[in-house]
């Protein structure tokens, strides 16, 4: 019987978020510490199997709610349901024949949810992956992103951005440029310019998270599309701005310039700050980074943060910080150990 076991790793935008979703350049890595997995084998009929944390039971009707807001009604099973629609309809567009086997589908993770680490579409590049395999489809790298992305914009209705993607697709280290002239339609997706750099340019990083700091990335990403759409000046001048410190923060990376490269994480969050209302836990996580010295910015949507620091002595002050307040601090494994 084929069996197949696909993964897919969270990921810390470095510089240029939140401008992936509005044309601009963003630079991000991986995070192998952190992954969802999909297992898939040959089935009688398609089955699509429940994991933990698609929770039925509740121990009130307070926790239904809660859960309910924060992962939706149907968890990660949604996200699989989704990938798999769209992968058909990819195939059919493409003229590609699918064979008649069937399949059973589950899916693991221990991405923290809700904290912008990009736990849902890492389950839904690790579905992708399993299904091109057990099909025997190749899709093209550069459209992966784009198709992975399609699941939660036009299948769910989940606002966002090719930056989780196309790291996701790539893996490693990648700058991105989603510029207006850098775009380009293929296979009925839109792609961007896609850059591998050098996973050990990046120098003393480290990620951290407080899970009880969760929050769905629509809620943040709705109000500011919605003020950008409508040309909020402060809205559009920040998304300019996030795209320049992306390009800067590229050539900070190829030079070996790390001082630079701090500086432009800590403008990153301070640019986000000017047009956001931030939640008072998040913005504490960054205050108590930069107190002892490291650079910190969102790594995401909110509820983790990435930053670089100076030596190990500094390294083990921010643990020692950010462990008042519950966080995780750890220094992500960004290239494969195989």
């Amino acid at each position: 019987m084929q069996l197949l076991r696909r993964r897919a790793y969270a990921r810390a935008g470095l510089v240029g978020n939140p401008s992936d979703g509005y044309n601009g350049r963003t630079v991000s890595f991986i995070i192998r510490n952190l992954w969802a997995e999909v297992v898939l084998y040959e089935w009688d009929e398609i089955e699509i199997l429940w994991s933990s944390e698609d929770q039925s039971r509740f121990q009130s009707i307070h926790e239904l709610a809660t859960d309910v807001r924060l992962h939706g009604y149907y968890g990660g099973v949604r996200l699989v349901k989704a990938t798999i629609k769209r992968f058909v309809e990819y195939c059919d567009a493409q003229g590609i024949t699918l064979h008649g086997r069937n399949f059973s589908i589950r899916y693991q993770s221990n991405i923290p949810r809700n904290v912008g680490l990009a736990g849902s579409s890492a389950i839904i590049v690790s579905t992708l992956r399993a299904l091109m395999d057990f099909y025997e489809v190749q899709i093209p790298l550069q459209i992966q992103p784009s198709l992975a992305l399609s699941v939660e914009t036009r299948e769910l209705g989940i606002t966002g951005g090719l930056q989780d993607r196309v790291i996701q697709c790539y893996e490693g280290l990648v700058s991105m440029d989603f510029s207006r002239d850098k775009m380009t339609s293929q296979h009925g997706y839109e792609c961007g310019v896609y850059e591998r750099l050098d996973p050990s340019l990046l120098k003393n990083v480290y990620v951290a998270y407080c899970d009880e700091l969760g929050e769905p990335t629509e809620i943040f990403h709705n109000n500011l599309r919605q003020r950008y759409d409508h040309g909020d000046a402060d809205v559009v001048g920040a998304m300019r701005t996030f795209a320049d410190l992306a390009r800067d923060a590229r050539e900070a990376l190829l030079v070996h310039d790390t001082a630079t490269l701090s500086r432009l994480i800590d403008k990153n969050f301070d640019t986000r700050r000017s047009i956001c209302q931030l939640p008072p836990g998040h913005i504490e996580m960054i205050e108590r980074a930069r107190r002892v010295g490291a650079s910190a910015k969102f790594a995401g949507s909110g509820g983790a943060i990435v930053g670089t620091y100076a030596d190990e002595a500094m390294f083990a002050s921010l643990q020692r910080e950010l462990a008042t307040i519950r966080c995780v601090v750890f220094k992500p494994t960004i290239e494969s150990q195989a």
